[in-house]
């Protein structure tokens, strides 16, 4: 996406303040110390230390682990997040995928480029239990979603006790108990140590042999030999990757070879919008930045 577009969103959202977009290493060295707020993916901490004037570090990633979170916390900078900037696009990409798989759409546009007309069954979405794990920005806003197709959703979240937007809210050490009754198993969590590999071998063994696991968190959420391992032996009806481990996805790969495996390049979340939602974010935190409200998006 154009960082130029994005200092012009900047510019109109915020017409009293001046936005510059940093174009040489010399103009950086000279705007450096006058920058009250700074927007990007990536600072370094020498950087934020000769930032002597900067009191905002707004990230254009809804992670946050990658930055110099100690330098920020020492020289008392705050730092924001894009969290809620991917809800929207990621969700209907997910909706997407799972809506392919109960009306047998994949199947429908493999017979299309084929020109072969020949009736199939289908399933439906409405009465299915959605199993939705991680309940963020991104979670909610899949929850959300569903909540009109008739579906049973069920929510995994660390802290189960903070409830949400699902039919019923579990804890991940929960996620085996729920595997057998849950139809379409949707991956929306951060990759931590509890996560890793979270759906494994004995994961998709428990799981019903006509479900589907839908992975838009991040690869390694998934052990990949024991997918395909399950998409050989027909032991899920299919599966939808956005992020795969590894990533990018070789040419030649096994999974690539699986008519029920659909792979799309980590797009989720992209979203033309991505601009003006980041631009509505750091305006808000700059009238903040004056008061006492706490900034949006904070990072923790």
């Amino acid at each position: 996406m154009s960082t130029e577009a994005y200092r012009d969103v900047l510019a109109e959202r915020l017409p009293t303040q001046t936005v510059k977009l940093i174009a040489s290493p010399a103009e950086y060295e000279e705007l450096l110390p006058q920058a009250r707020v700074i927007t990007g993916f990536e600072i370094d901490a020498a950087t934020v230390e000769n930032a002597t004037n900067l009191e905002l570090f707004a990230c254009t990633f809804a992670g946050t682990d990658h930055l110099p979170l100690d330098a920020f916390a020492a020289n008392d900078v705050d730092v924001t997040n894009a969290s809620g900037v991917h809800g929207p696009n990621a969700s209907e990409q997910v909706l997407a995928y799972v809506l392919s798989f109960a009306r047998g759409l994949d199947r429908g546009w493999q017979q299309s480029q084929a020109g072969t007309w020949s009736h199939y069954h289908t399933d439906e979405l409405y009465g299915s239990t959605v199993t939705v794990v991680g309940m963020g920005a991104i979670g909610g806003a899949i929850l959300d979603r569903l909540a009109p197709f008739g579906v049973e959703t069920i929510g995994v979240r660390n802290s189960p006790s903070k409830g949400g937007n699902a039919d019923e809210v579990v804890g991940i050490e929960e996620v085996p108990e729920i595997l057998p009754r849950t139809d379409y198993l949707i991956l929306a969590c951060p990759l931590t140590e509890e996560t890793e590999h979270l759906v494994d071998e004995t994961a998709l063994a428990r799981m019903p042999p006509d479900s589907v696991l839908v992975n838009i968190a991040r690869g390694e959420v998934v052990d990949t030999d024991a997918l395909l391992a399950a998409l050989r032996t027909n032991e899920l009806r299919g599966a939808a990757l956005d992020v795969t481990d590894p990533e990018p996805l070789s040419d030649g790969h096994p999974l690539w070879s699986h008519d029920n495996c659909l792979i799309t390049p980590h797009n989720a979340g992209y979203t033309p919008r991505y601009w003006d939602r980041m631009a509505d974010i750091i305006a808000d935190n700059i009238d903040r930045l004056d008061t006492d409200e706490r900034l949006r998006n904070l990072a923790k």
